[in-house]
C-alpha cells in the first residue's frame, strides 16, 4: 500500500470532504490597479494580472515586476501561501487562472487579481485548483465576448477536495516530483530557446552590408484587423463552419486548426473579414499583444489581430514572420495604455532587413530548421516535454480526484 493510500485509510476512512473556497478563506480581496508604465525594475514586489497568464505556473517564489508605493494609492499585499487568480481575460477556457506565491517579501497584487488566504498547503491548493474540474468551475457561467471576466463571490463558490494537511503534503509530494523532471526538461528547452534567438537574430543583422533597412509597411500587400460579430446573436455563431482566429491561437506558431467558428451571415453583416492563407498575424491587445503566427488556413480573425498579407514580388512571408518574431522585444516595448496595447501604425513602422529574395529564402530554411528542434511537438526534446506534461496532468487529476489507490474514494460532494 502507498503512503497516500495509508494516509487517507487512517485519516479519512470515510471519503474526503469538498468545500467551498468561501468556507476554506481567510480572506478574499481584490488587488489594487499598477498600470505598465508603473512597473520598475527596482522596488515593491507586484504582480499583474496578465503575468498569471503568460509568466507564472502553478507556482512562483519570486515576482519579475517592481514598482514604487506612490504608484499605488491603496495598496493590497499578498504574501507566503496566498493564491491569486486573474479574474480578466480574453478566454472563457482560461479566466481566472491562478497561482500560489510560496516566496517569502510581501508584495503587491495588481488590479483584475483576486487574493485568496487560507490555512491550507499553499502548493496543495495550486494544484488543485488547476485541475480540469476546477477549470470547469472557473468557467461555468461565462459568456464569450471580447473581454471575460470572473469576481471575488464566483471565486468563493469554487468547489475543491480538501483532506487532512497530511495528506495534502504527501499529494504534493508525488506531484512536485512529477513537475520536477519536467521541469528539468523545459530548463534544456527554454536554453535550446535562448540559442535558437541568438542565432536568429545573429541571421536576421545586415550591419554594414548594404542591404536595405525599411519599415513593415514597404513590403505589406495589405493590412487589416478583424471583429467580433454580436455574442447574442445565434445566428451569427450556431452551427458556424467559418474559422474566427483570436489572439490566443496567435503563439509564434503556424495556425492549421481553430476551435471557434462563425457563421456566413456573421461574414455578410458584420466588420468581420476574410484572409487568405499565408498572411503574417500580430496580436495586437493585453497580454498576447507582440505575438505573431502565420494562418494555414483561410480565415477571419477578430479585432485583437492585425493580419499583414505580404508582397511577396518584395518579401517572402515566412522570412517576414521571423523579422516580425526577432522585433517581439521592441513591440512589447512600444505598448501603449492601461492594458498595453498595439496597433496598425506601431507594428507597420517596425525597421526591418529586406535582402533578396534568394538570400531571404536561404534564411528561411536554416530558421525553419531551428524553429522545428525548438518548437515542434512530434519530435526530439518539444515531443518529450509534451508527453511529461500530459503525464502529470493525467496523474495530477487523477490524485485530486482521489483515484489515488485504484479506488476511487467517494465523498459527500457539495453543490
Amino acid at each position: 500500500m502507498s503512503r497516500l493510500a495509508e494516509l487517507v485509510q487512517e485519516l479519512c476512512p470515510n471519503g474526503v470532504e469538498y468545500k467551498k473556497l468561501g468556507e476554506i478563506a481567510v480572506d478574499v480581496f481584490r488587488g489594487a490597479g499598477i498600470k505598465r508604465d508603473e512597473v520598475t525594475e527596482e522596488g515593491i514586489p507586484c504582480v499583474r494580472y496578465g503575468e498569471i497568464y503568460t509568466t507564472y505556473g502553478v507556482w512562483f517564489d519570486k515576482c519579475i515586476s517592481h514598482t514604487v508605493l506612490e504608484n499605488v494609492p491603496s495598496p493590497k499585499y499578498f504574501e507566503y501561501g496566498d493564491i491569486l487568480f486573474a479574474i480578466t481575460g480574453e478566454s472563457i477556457e482560461d479566466i481566472a487562472k491562478s497561482c500560489a506565491y510560496v516566496g517569502h517579501e510581501k508584495c503587491l497584487a495588481g488590479g483584475d487579481i483576486v487574493v485568496l488566504k487560507h490555512n491550507q498547503n499553499p502548493k496543495y491548493m495550486a494544484y488543485v485548483l488547476s485541475t480540469t474540474d476546477a477549470q470547469m468551475q472557473k468557467s461555468k457561467g461565462k459568456v464569450k465576448s471580447k473581454v471575460v471576466h470572473s469576481s471575488v463571490p464566483a471565486i468563493k463558490k469554487i468547489v475543491v477536495p480538501i483532506p487532512p494537511l497530511e495528506v495534502q503534503s504527501e499529494i504534493v509530494r508525488i506531484l512536485d516530483n512529477f513537475t520536477k523532471l519536467t521541469a528539468e526538461l523545459t530548463a534544456e528547452l527554454t536554453a535550446r530557446q535562448k540559442q535558437y534567438n541568438y542565432y536568429r537574430n545573429k541571421l536576421l543583422t545586415f550591419d554594414n552590408t548594404g542591404i536595405p533597412i525599411v519599415q513593415l509597411r514597404t513590403v505589406v500587400k495589405k493590412s487589416c484587423s478583424g471583429s467580433t460579430p454580436t455574442k447574442g446573436n445565434i445566428d451569427y455563431y450556431n452551427n458556424g463552419t467559418i474559422p474566427w482566429i483570436r489572439t490566443q491561437d496567435v503563439r509564434f506558431n503556424e495556425i492549421t486548426e481553430v476551435d471557434s467558428f462563425i457563421t456566413e451571415k456573421a461574414v455578410a453583416e458584420t466588420a468581420v473579414k476574410w484572409i487568405p492563407e499565408n498572411c503574417v498575424i500580430v496580436a495586437i491587445s493585453g497580454a498576447t499583444a507582440g505575438r505573431c503566427a502565420i494562418n494555414k488556413i483561410k480565415a477571419t480573425t477578430n479585432q485583437h489581430c492585425l493580419n499583414l498579407e505580404i508582397d511577396e514580388t518584395k518579401a517572402l512571408y515566412r522570412y517576414i514572420y521571423y523579422c516580425i518574431y526577432n522585433k517581439y522585444d521592441e513591440l512589447i516595448s512600444r505598448k501603449q495604455g492601461a492594458r498595453g496595447d498595439l496597433n496598425s501604425s506601431l507594428v507597420l513602422s517596425l525597421e526591418i532587413p529586406v535582402p533578396p529574395l534568394d538570400v531571404q529564402k536561404r534564411l528561411v530554411y536554416v530558421l525553419d530548421n531551428f524553429d522545428a528542434i525548438c518548437s515542434d511537438l512530434k519530435i526530439g526534446l518539444p515531443a518529450e516535454v509534451e508527453a511529461r506534461q500530459k503525464q502529470y496532468e493525467f496523474y495530477r487529476d487523477a490524485l485530486l480526484t482521489y483515484a489515488a489507490t485504484g479506488n476511487t474514494i467517494l465523498t459527500d460532494r457539495r453543490a
